[in-house]
């Protein structure tokens, strides 16, 4: 028989460094999860990460154990690391910041497929664009 599911947390997490402090202590702890358990599985998990800010979504059952999806990074910042860019642009239409290769968005789109809800490499290619616009990157061939 299935578990009764309690709440689904969603949060975003420096990979390999999660801790007891806020946010994760706080939206755990509420949910009866012991903490300091979830905070080594997730930096087990995630250590080879790099520097990003991981989504992930756990799963509070009402016997408060648990089961967690680790997604991939968002594509912004892997566009942001694949082109080695501090921020994107505030005015994205206006100022460009960088360029990026197609076959540098082809990578991030591979990487990201996963999250993505399709599974035609064109389309993703083309979210990958738009995101790529959307921070002031130029997408170059």
């Amino acid at each position: 028989m299935a578990k009764k599911v309690k709440a689904i947390v969603k949060l975003h997490i420096q990979a390999g460094k999660a801790n007891p402090a806020p946010p994760v202590g706080p939206a755990l702890a509420s949910q009866g999860v012991n903490i300091a358990e979830f905070c080594q599985k997730f930096n087990e998990a995630t250590r080879e990460k790099g520097n990003f800010k991981i989504p992930i979504d756990i799963t509070v059952f009402e016997d408060r154990t648990y089961t967690y999806i680790l997604h991939e990074p968002p594509a912004s910042q892997l566009i942001k690391a694949a082109i080695g860019l501090e921020k994107g642009s505030g005015e994205a239409n206006k100022k460009k910041v960088g360029k990026i290769t197609r076959a540098q968005l082809e990578e991030v789109a591979k990487r990201k497929m996963s999250d993505l809800n399709t599974r035609d490499m064109g389309q993703a290619m083309r979210t990958m664009e738009g995101t790529a616009k959307s921070l002031g990157v130029e997408v170059i061939d």
